[in-house]
């Protein structure tokens, strides 16, 4: 009975809820786009969202956040949001996904946030960064983050029924990535590389509308977590595993008493039958477009995406700017 009222509430009343959640991040760190200023952005984002929440009827802890208490005074992991009022869930959000292709002008840019039921949500925090795979239905039984990239492909090829040569990789182009762009591209397949923002990229390689296959690499596990969220509702499937920078981050597991070789599937990372993930555009990008002003109306694009029913929702909303205060003055 339980279970059942969670899902009706998560369901009915908070999925707008939370899309509006998004949307004040969004329109908060669009304010900042193109100043150069990452910090001033991520923190008005922050305040934002964190305002947003508050009013939320739900009874929430935030599991993936802006970090420790100490070291993030607002949407720190272990913080209690909303109302207070049932469902209680788990949260996880990232105010601006891509704060460095915001503040550059770039497009990309989105908000993000996903809630599950409590006790659902499951992140190895002690390692800042994991190595990913993520993929659509298709290919969800035939990923192993333990393969060679090679192997993967040829998988992958078989199951959605095309040639590796056929398949585009979606890749964080960074240093570490040289010999994994070098495997991908001698087996056959494109490579598409992005700045920033692999949480977008990870849902685009799970969907159909997108000219991308898979998300393969080393990124931030904070954002393993929210992609897993979204892909739980989709259909497709991630893997990660903890990827190490260095000997303090191989002692901070150990102490902590993390498996190094523990591989983290899209259930272990978020659970149980209730997740419900919401992206809102910050700046235009391939997946939202994003916030835009048109004289006293502030536009913005979200996408809304519930596990239980796989419910897509594509959601235009029109602010009046009047009524958004600050956050409506965005460039």
């Amino acid at each position: 009975m339980v279970a059942s009222n969670v899902q009706i509430s998560i369901e009915r009343d908070i999925v707008m809820e939370l899309v509006h959640v998004a949307e004040m991040a969004a329109i908060a760190g669009a304010r900042h786009r193109g100043l150069g200023d990452k910090n001033g952005l991520d923190g008005a984002a922050v305040d934002a969202m964190r305002a947003a929440l508050k009013s939320m009827p739900i009874d929430g802890v935030v599991v993936i956040g802006e970090g420790e208490k100490d070291e993030a005074p607002m949407l720190y992991i272990g913080e209690h949001v909303g109302s207070g009022s049932a469902p209680m869930v788990d949260i996880a959000v990232d105010p601006i996904d891509g704060t460095t292709l915001l503040s550059k002008g770039l497009q990309g840019a989105i908000s993000a946030i996903a809630l599950s039921s409590r006790g659902t949500m499951n992140c190895p925090r002690e390692m800042v960064y994991v190595n990913k795979i993520a993929v659509g239905p298709e290919a969800k039984d035939v990923i192993d983050i333990d393969a060679p990239p090679t192997t993967n492909l040829k998988n992958i090829a078989r199951a959605t029924g095309r040639p590796v040569e056929g398949l585009t990789v979606v890749v964080l182009d960074r240093p570490r990535h040289e010999q994994l762009l070098a495997d991908i591209r001698a087996a056959g397949a494109r490579v598409k590389l992005i700045s920033d923002g692999d949480v977008a990229a990870g849902i685009q390689a799970a969907m159909p509308d997108y000219d991308v296959d898979v998300l393969m690499g080393v990124g931030g596990t904070p954002e393993a977590v929210l992609t897993a969220a979204a892909l739980r509702s989709i259909g497709g499937a991630i893997q990660c595993k903890p990827w190490p920078r260095d000997d303090k981050d191989r002692q901070l597991a150990k102490d902590a008493g993390l498996d190094l070789e523990a591989v983290y599937k899209t259930d272990d990372l978020v659970g149980g039958d209730d997740v419900l993930f919401v992206a809102t555009g910050a700046s235009d990008g391939e997946l939202l477009k994003g916030v835009h002003v048109e004289g006293n109306v502030v536009k913005t694009y979200s996408l809304a995406i519930h596990s239980r029913y796989g419910t897509i929702w594509r959601i235009e909303t029109h602010h009046d700017a009047g009524h958004l205060g600050t956050a409506g003055h965005s460039p």
